[in-house]
């Protein structure tokens, strides 16, 4: 058994899956799921894994250079808003349709039990050279 990182099977393995440019959606509960991309559901209750759980233990395994949220998030929910511009600096916001627009487009797609709204993100996987 793993000792450290992501202990979840699928979650590891789709991201050892991941490349240059890929996307990778992590999602509130709420979110609806866009058909096509693999899904890796980590939701056990509401609440659980919350979305800053699980975003910081993607951001300890990727390399990201690039994230868009809902410009929503703003005013919506203030805490994932500071949460997201924290880790991202040059954080892209879009309306959240649009944000669910571009989730059909990406290759992963990572469930949080979080059930405050527009905590969502989309990263783009960049390269570790």
């Amino acid at each position: 058994m793993k000792r450290a990182g992501i202990l979840n099977r699928h979650l590891a393995g789709a991201l050892a899956e991941l490349g240059h440019g890929h996307g990778v959606l992590v999602c509130d509960a709420g979110m609806p799921i866009p058909d096509g991309p693999r899904v890796v559901d980590l939701a056990f209750r509401a609440g659980v894994p919350s979305f800053a759980e699980v975003l910081d233990g993607l951001l300890a395994e990727l390399v990201v250079e690039g994230a868009t949220a809902a410009t929503e998030v703003r005013e919506a929910n203030p805490a994932a808003a500071s949460l997201l511009e924290g880790h991202f600096p040059g954080l892209a916001l879009v309306p959240h349709e649009r944000l669910k627009e571009l989730s059909a487009g990406a290759r992963l797609v990572v469930r949080t039990g979080e059930a405050r709204p527009y905590a969502n993100v989309l990263l783009r996987c960049g390269v570790f050279f």
